[in-house]
């Protein structure tokens, strides 16, 4: 069976082991396939929660441009606030805090931004409603 629907979002990188690294760490994410591309002599590392069938692909290169500021980020959601505060404690001391946490309530939830090692922006959340506002919009389509 093909894949369907969004499957993944590539992020250029200078260094994918750091890339991977970080990730790991603040993103709860690990490889699940990683190659070097012959056709532009790069790294390549598709990078997953497994909870779903969604990858980041990190490419490297030597130029990284449009980072993904603050506006513009990845998220990702954690299981309570004590978990986004601990990162935030990890972060602050690691110097890669952007800003927060921040606590917003619903729908938003419990937010803070990282920096990653090329300046992409992470945003770590405790309590947004993702998914019950799509499952939501499904039912509304349904």
């Amino acid at each position: 069976m093909s894949d369907l629907g969004f499957t993944h979002i590539a992020l250029a990188v200078s260094d994918v082991d750091a890339s991977i690294a970080f990730y790991t760490k603040y993103a709860q994410m690990t490889v699940v396939h990683r190659r070097t591309d012959e056709a532009i002599q790069s790294d390549v590392a598709w990078i997953s929660d497994l909870t779903r069938p969604f990858v980041i692909v990190l490419i490297q290169s030597a130029k990284v441009e449009g980072l993904l500021l603050p506006q513009s980020h990845l998220g990702v959601a954690y299981q309570n606030r004590e978990e986004v505060d601990r990162l935030c404690n990890e972060a602050r001391t690691e110097g890669v805090l952007l800003n927060g946490p921040n606590d917003f309530g619903p729908p938003v939830g419990y937010w803070a931004y990282l920096r990653d090692p090329d300046g992409h922006t992470l945003e770590i959340s405790y309590g947004q409603q993702v998914n019950f506002t799509v499952r939501d919009a499904i039912n509304r389509v349904s």
